[in-house]
């Protein structure tokens, strides 16, 4: 159960209508509204769908992101891209305390700005995610 909504301000409904937030009983929701009838879906179910997505870009990009950050911190050495593989490769734990602490609000601000958005339908499940400037395929 999680107390904290990730995405809070970036999620959607199929219709393009913003989702809202609310904390019942000390847990997350995303409340869709369903013909007036506002359904109350778990914010975790959505959250770990978004991660588990960002994990798997993660993932088929490993050695693209390790580069880019090695070239951003200025440290191009085989040291410093074995650190960085090893919390690659570690980073489903850091998901899970991502869930119990939650996304800052300039984090999710940002994401915002960004163009980043999740489409949900009414039963919590991630029909799309936008993230404009990302590449989806190998001849993009």
């Amino acid at each position: 159960m999680a107390s904290k909504v990730l995405f809070g301000g970036l999620v959607v409904d199929e219709y393009e209508n913003p989702v809202d937030t609310k904390i019942v009983g000390g847990e997350g929701f995303y409340v869709v509204d369903d013909d007036g009838f506002m359904r109350h879906i778990e914010s975790e179910i959505v959250d770990r769908q978004v991660l588990e997505f960002m994990l798997e870009m993660i993932e088929d990009q490993e050695d693209l992101v390790s580069e880019s950050t090695m070239r951003m911190i200025g440290q191009e050495d085989i040291f410093t891209k074995a650190a960085i593989e090893a919390e690659l490769k570690n980073i489903g734990a850091q998901f899970e305390a991502l869930l119990d602490q939650g996304l800052p609000e300039e984090v999710r601000a940002w994401m915002g700005m960004s163009g980043f958005r999740v489409v949900i339908n009414r039963q919590g499940d991630v029909l799309r995610i936008d993230q404009p400037g990302v590449l989806e395929g190998p001849d993009e």
